[in-house]
């Protein structure tokens, strides 16, 4: 059975696994370097307790994560907010991805953001289509401006707008 629930920092070393498979082999994140715990850390600390880590767990394991991150640290996008979704690889495809974006959507309008912003690579056509099912409009695209495995990428900005 598939649990979500609030990541802690116990679960930082297999929040930190998924995301270091994520970099080496996808092009979901455009880091190109895997993280360590130590890093991870202040990522960690950095959310608490606006911006939630969620995760979610399967059979002792965390199968996944997201996480809302601060957009800016100007005054004036303090109700903005960007996502971050990562699943591990054998688990892909199985809607743990969609569970978790919904709570954490959830989460979202829980602590007053007005908007929520991702940015995804164009090449990541399930994530493209996961997040539209969710309600996010695309927005715009800024043309080759990561570079990863040897190709330029484009991203793609979508945002969810919450109702008011």
């Amino acid at each position: 059975m598939l649990t979500l629930r609030k990541a802690a920092i116990d679960d930082l070393a297999e929040i930190t696994e998924i995301y270091n498979e994520a970099i080496l082999n996808t092009t979901a994140t455009f880091d190109t370097q895997p993280k360590t715990l130590a890093e991870q850390k202040i990522w960690f600390l950095s959310h608490q307790p606006k911006y939630p880590i969620l995760i979610a767990e399967q059979d002792n394991l965390i199968v996944g994560w997201a996480s809302l991150s601060k957009w800016s640290n100007r005054c004036a996008y303090s109700g903005t907010a960007e996502v971050s979704l990562f699943v591990r690889k054998e688990y892909r495809g199985k809607g743990i991805g969609r569970q978790l974006l919904k709570s954490l959507l959830e989460e979202g309008k829980t602590i007053s953001l007005h908007t929520v912003i991702a940015r995804l690579a164009g090449d990541n056509k399930a994530s493209l289509s996961l997040f539209e099912s969710e309600d996010f409009q695309k927005i715009g695209a800024m043309k080759e401006v990561g570079r990863k495995f040897d190709k330029l990428l484009d991203v793609h900005l979508m945002q969810k707008i919450y109702d008011t």
